[in-house]
């Protein structure tokens, strides 16, 4: 995410907002002007909140693997045909195996939409290294359009914690900080369980992720407290759709993604 704010760009596919912001010379590691979140410790991006300790993966995990037999394909690397951009066909680039934002373009989102699901992707971040904190190889996947695992430069690149690669923007930093080189292929491996209202519309149970990074665990189970936002304290303020897209964050920077597919997990195989 960026650091201001300026106004919330609401797409034709219902349940995603996203947001166009501002971007900035001096880079931001952390704010205290912020809401304090739920545990009572930390403000949002708090800068004082402990850094996620640097753990190097084994084996690379499950990347360049093709997809499960039962797997919805949304990129195989030759075309962009799932996918919408804020206003029609999506401007990203395709190069070789992979798709790369076209800065100012806009982010992209599938066609289709989801409730529960298992998601893979890969990303690389630049090679040529630009910026500090939020402004190196920034950008996001945002679950349902509305919840959003943070993509970023974080190797050797200091910046407030739950904005932090694996973070779940402005709630919870990852466990640890899994980053690869630039330049080197990455993967995510989320499990999203959406959030439910009862009949009378009042929140139940909230939506809750499990993420692996590059092989290693950095979010297990942990509750959503709402969707995204920048500089505020997420909460659920209005009843949800049950499915929403899948989209990935234009920040600016020619991030590359590729072998992305998706799982639904229906009712009956939930434990």
């Amino acid at each position: 995410m960026r650091k201001t704010l300026l106004n919330a760009i609401v797409l034709a596919t219902a349940g995603f907002a996203g947001v166009a912001l501002q971007t900035s010379a001096e880079p931001v590691l952390g704010y205290t002007d912020t809401p304090m979140l739920p545990s009572g410790k930390w403000h949002v991006h708090d800068p004082d909140r402990p850094r996620p300790p640097v753990v190097t993966s084994g084996a690379t995990f499950s990347q360049g693997a093709a997809a499960p037999s039962d797997a919805i394909v949304l990129f195989d690397g030759t075309d962009l045909s799932k996918w919408e951009g804020e206003k029609g066909d999506p401007k990203w680039k395709i190069h070789e195996d992979y798709m790369e934002v076209t800065p100012g373009s806009g982010y992209i989102h599938t066609k289709e939409k989801f409730g529960d699901f298992q998601l893979h992707l890969e990303f690389a971040e630049p090679t040529k290294v630009e910026g500090d904190s939020q402004e190196r190889g920034n950008s996001g996947v945002f679950l349902q359009g509305v919840y959003e695992v943070q993509v970023l430069d974080s190797y050797n690149n200091p910046t407030y914690p739950d904005g932090s690669c694996g973070a779940l923007y402005g709630q919870s930093p990852p466990l640890v900080n899994a980053c690869k080189k630039p330049g080197q292929w990455q993967t995510y491996d989320i499990f999203f369980e959406a959030a439910s209202w009862n009949e009378n519309h009042e929140l139940v149970r909230p939506a809750s992720v499990t993420v692996i990074h590059n092989g290693l665990l950095i979010h297990n189970k942990q509750p959503l407290l709402g969707p995204t936002g920048h500089h505020m304290l997420a909460k659920y303020d209005h009843e949800l759709p049950p499915t929403g897209p899948i989209a990935l964050q234009d920040h600016g920077n020619p991030m590359r993604f590729r072998n992305i597919w998706i799982r639904t997990i229906q009712e009956d195989e939930k434990p």
